[in-house]
């Protein structure tokens, strides 16, 4: 019997069978990383763009196959798969573009010094723990920052998207980098607490649950090991008395549903102001209804299905749970008959604290609307979450908004009149039980690198 077996979540038929690797596998590819990153970090930062940039060329030219793929293994709508390996290449032309000058030392003037010098050196292996929700943008986010630092790199990827794990391997294998710089591994919970302790591995990197954060945060505390964790969120979509209702109700809309609802920076709770709920409720409640759960490989389908059948019961779980506790549904809510594991877009009202809805993450197309009495009241259900990764404000006022983004919202990213997953020039990550470390924006970049301070004299 397979150890993993990956299901397409449309039609629930299964697509292919995988086995674990033998630690001695294992063991080797961790031997040939580190082998490989000796010789790596030992080029320049000029080299290693060139090489970037090839990474991001020979993605375009499996644009379709591994869209189609991510697809077909997770759901997403073929439309937004694409989109994703956009994003990729954009990662990788950015970190071409601007990380050599992001890696180049910092000169400074120390008194008592002839002077101060700070180098950004590689460490090693990095080991990569990453979900099935973006198949593509998860894996290049982590890897091709710390591919440009000098290091190398092992993924674990999430076993219900393993083909797109090993097309990925494939893609980079086919670019100007050496191959044992990239290696997808196949291995269970075990394999992998043993993998972070390896000496070889300098680095962890993990985007998943809080639960799965804890457990991994503790297992690379073990091991003294540095951690970047990208965790979940339950992320306050806020909407002021001064806000343009057709830019909120549109952007709530896609914010909520883009990527099957399946997105860690999704708008989750949308907290509307008492002068405008009843308006935007009734506006975003018929966006909801009309909106068609349908085959993702469909142009005319709106959202596809959730990526697991267990996700799909769990999210229905922790709707019918808010209910019970005093929450109703305005729209959807209802477990679909058929095949596949699809969910219809939902907004769940009168959420209060002790639902899951209020709570927790509810990963899918649930949205949940909150009255708040004014822009204070908003602000402190805003930030009356144990997650801290992204939200938005949506008011006419942008100086307001920007300074109430700044000074008040307890998160790591705060979208302005607007909504985008991410953006390679600005830093990504959360603070509280959403995690710790950033991604993108030049910060990425220097997670996993040695800052070295050198204390040069002027000697006799």
């Amino acid at each position: 019997m397979a150890d993993i077996t990956t299901v397409n979540p449309a039609t629930g038929e299964d697509i292919k069978e995988y086995n674990y690797m033998s630690n001695d596998e294992v063991n080797k590819i961790v031997e040939a990383s580190h082998q490989a990153f000796l010789e790596w970090r030992k080029t320049s930062h000029e080299e290693r763009a060139k090489v970037i940039k090839s990474i991001g060329d020979t993605l375009k030219k499996y644009e379709e196959e591994l869209s189609k793929l991510m697809t077909e293994e997770r759901g997403k709508l073929y439309s937004q798969s694409k989109q994703e390996i956009t994003l990729c290449k954009g990662i990788c032309d950015y970190t071409a573009q601007q990380g050599v000058a992001a890696l180049a030392d910092d000169e400074r003037d120390i008194e008592n010094m002839k002077k101060g010098i700070v180098t950004y050196q590689p460490i090693g292996v990095i080991y990569g723990m990453q979900p099935w929700n973006f198949p593509a943008y998860q894996v290049f986010r982590y890897t091709i920052a710390n591919l440009m630092a000098g290091n190398s790199i092992l993924l674990k990827h999430a076993a219900n998207v393993t083909g797109s794990g090993l097309l990925i391997e494939k893609i980079f294998h086919e670019s100007d980098l050496p191959n044992d710089l990239f290696r997808t591994i196949l291995i269970d919970h075990d394999q992998s607490e043993e993998l972070i302790g390896n000496d070889k591995v300098r680095g962890v990197t993990l985007t998943g649950s809080d639960d799965a954060g804890r457990i991994v945060g503790q297992q690379a505390a073990k091991a003294i090991k540095k951690v970047v964790l990208e965790l979940g969120s339950n992320d306050a979509f806020i909407v002021l008395e001064d806000a343009d209702l057709d830019v909120a109700v549109e952007t709530c809309t896609q914010a909520r549903l883009t990527n099957n609802g399946e997105t860690c920076v999704a708008a989750k709770r949308f907290i509307v102001v008492d002068s405008l709920y009843d308006e935007f409720r009734e506006r975003i409640v018929e966006k909801f209804a009309n909106v068609k759960a349908g085959d993702p490989m469909d142009k005319d389908s709106d959202i596809g299905p959730l990526a697991r059948k267990d996700l799909q019961e769990k999210l229905h779980e922790q709707v019918e749970e808010s209910v019970s506790k005093g929450a109703t549904i305005a729209v959807g809510g209802k477990l679909p008959e058929g095949k596949g594991s699809f969910y219809p877009a939902t907004i769940l009202e009168n959420v209060e604290k002790g639902q899951p809805a209020y709570d927790d993450e509810l990963f899918g197309p649930v949205a949940s609307l909150i009255r708040a009495k004014d822009q204070d009241d908003a602000l402190r259900i805003a930030n009356d979450s144990r997650y801290g990764l992204g939200g938005a404000i949506f008011s006419k006022d942008e100086e307001k908004a920007i300074r109430l983004a700044r000074d008040e919202f307890d998160t790591g990213m705060v979208y302005i009149n607007g909504y985008g997953l991410a953006n390679p020039g600005l830093p990504f990550g959360g603070v509280k039980d959403s995690g710790h470390g950033r991604e993108h924006g030049g910060f990425g970049i220097k997670e996993f690198v040695n800052i070295k301070a050198l204390h040069v004299f002027a000697g006799q």
